[in-house]
């Protein structure tokens, strides 16, 4: 797959339709590579004229990784972050979000329609308040707003985000599926077979769990973005599952509260993750905003 050179990092990167379609980025979330948007999901948005961009965040998959910045403690960030207190983090949400302006610079593309799920919405979010000028609307799937006031995630939610990372190929394989056994959808089937191979190409892309705890330090010290997602003026959609475990629908339901004129779909079933019964839904209503755009 190429890779471009972005905001100072090298990205990596894969297109999916037309060149000349309408570009649409697409953010993975936490410690996600760019293979979890599905390969279905993107040739459907192409098919829809779309231009699709999906690519690795710094410190996952074969983007740059910063493991020169050392391996946070996250016990003590989440304690840090609960009390309300300044967290030190290696980079931020707003560092994530110039890596995917970086990445349309690098593509020659002035302006995206920018989809984010979970940290990528959160990145989204972002990108839509520091770079207004490169987003022509705004996706955000199962995020949230920062907001500290909002419902946490359930206990076993939070225990295999914050469990220790695996140490090898098979740990890190299981590992894979019993986090998407325990946050994905209970209203719609789950596929062991499709988690544990992506669990597995991403293993042989790049195993790096500590990239993965410098981006959740990234978001705990970026903070709330709801007073400045108030002044994003361009057509959003927010997309949450009704029965997400990891980031409650209160995200979702604060996320289109906060964006003026923002719609919030909410799908009954839908944990934190994107069944290949949703899709199709996604694909239609992300259509649906790009064409008011």
């Amino acid at each position: 797959m190429p890779r471009a050179q972005a905001n100072g990092i090298e990205i990596e990167y894969e297109e999916f339709g037309d060149r000349n379609g309408r570009p649409l980025l697409l953010i993975m979330g936490l410690g996600g590579q760019m293979i979890l948007w599905h390969e279905d999901l993107c040739e459907a948005f192409a098919s829809r004229g779309f231009r699709v961009i999906r690519f690795d965040n710094r410190d996952v998959g074969r983007s740059t990784w910063f493991d020169h910045l050392g391996v946070p403690d996250i016990m003590s960030t989440v304690t840090a972050a609960f009390a309300r207190l300044p967290i030190n983090a290696p980079y931020l949400l707003k560092d994530m979000a110039a890596d995917a302006v970086g990445l349309l610079d690098a593509l020659g593309i002035d302006k995206a329609h920018i989809v984010g799920a979970s940290m990528g919405g959160m990145i989204a979010q972002t990108l839509a308040i520091e770079f207004p000028s490169r987003a022509l609307s705004l996706t955000s799937i199962m995020s949230t707003t920062g907001n500290p006031d909002l419902p946490q995630a359930k206990p076993e939610a939070m225990g295999v985000l914050l469990a220790p990372p695996p140490t090898n190929r098979e740990e890190s394989i299981e590992r894979g599926v019993m986090v998407f056994r325990t946050i994905g959808s209970p209203g719609f089937p789950f596929d062991e077979a499709d988690v544990r191979d992506r669990a597995t190409r991403s293993f042989e892309r790049g195993f790096n769990p500590a990239g993965t705890m410098r981006q959740l330090v990234a978001i705990l010290a970026s903070g709330s973005r709801t007073e400045k997602l108030r002044a994003v003026q361009i057509p959003a959609l927010v997309v949450h599952g009704k029965d997400d475990p990891l980031v409650p629908l209160a995200g979702g339901e604060d996320t289109a509260h906060a964006i003026p004129g923002a719609q919030l779909m909410v799908i009954d079933g839908m944990g934190h993750d994107m069944p290949t019964a949703v899709r199709p839904r996604l694909v239609e209503a992300i259509s649906t905003l790009a064409a008011r755009a």
